[in-house]
């Protein structure tokens, strides 16, 4: 197993959390959505996973590279 902190690319403002802890997410699924410059960008997982931690909550500001949540992982 693989563990990986997904981070904000972007400054913004989190819209909504379309995960929780234990939920099990696709590749490519949505995990949550930042408000940036008044555009809505989804933050995809990449790979399938499991969700161990999400670390935001909707209308909390992040900054760039800051942690939205943490995911795990089978390596192929």
């Amino acid at each position: 197993m693989a563990r990986e902190v997904v981070e904000a690319p972007l400054p913004g403002r989190i819209v909504s959390v379309e995960v929780s802890a234990g939920d099990t997410v696709k590749q490519g699924g949505v995990i949550c959505i930042i408000e940036a410059m008044k555009m809505l960008n989804p933050i995809l997982s990449p790979e399938e996973a499991s969700v161990v931690e999400v670390a935001v909550a909707p209308g909390q500001t992040v900054k760039t590279g800051e942690k939205l949540a943490v995911i795990e992982y089978q390596l192929s």
